[in-house]
């Protein structure tokens, strides 16, 4: 039997990460018709399957790597953004941030020093601000 399933998948471009991420909406889309009892759940969520196991049984592995590489570009954009937005929380009890008026350079500079002239290292503008 196994045989005969790893026959039929040859040449078919199988699961990655986008195929992941719509399965797991579906089964959310899944929970929220079973509590709810709307219908446009369950359609949604039959639709991204149908889709997902299109994309699996497809031939057509360029395209469809194609469509996983525009994902994971995307996430990993996402994922950076997350991160910075991170750091710079952790970081807003020491620093303070400021754009630079010219370029939109971010400058960190540390919090309590009274007014202070920051220089971009950018493009060497200068500025005053309240630390």
């Amino acid at each position: 039997m196994k045989q005969k399933i790893q026959h039929f998948m040859t040449g078919r471009y199988g699961a990655d990460q986008l195929g992941q991420l719509l399965m797991g909406i579906s089964v959310i889309f899944l929970l929220i018709s079973m509590f709810t009892r709307l219908d446009i759940f369950y359609i949604l969520a039959l639709g991204l399957m149908g889709y997902e196991y299109y994309r699996m049984m497809s031939r057509r592995i360029e395209r469809r790597f194609q469509e996983n590489q525009k994902f994971m570009n995307i996430r990993y954009r996402l994922v950076v953004k997350w991160n910075k937005k991170k750091e710079h929380f952790r970081q807003a009890k020491i620093y303070r941030f400021y754009k630079c008026p010219s370029c939109r350079q971010n400058i960190r500079v540390p919090k309590g020093k009274g007014r202070i002239c920051i220089t971009c290292p950018k493009c060497k503008t200068e500025f005053i601000r309240k630390s």
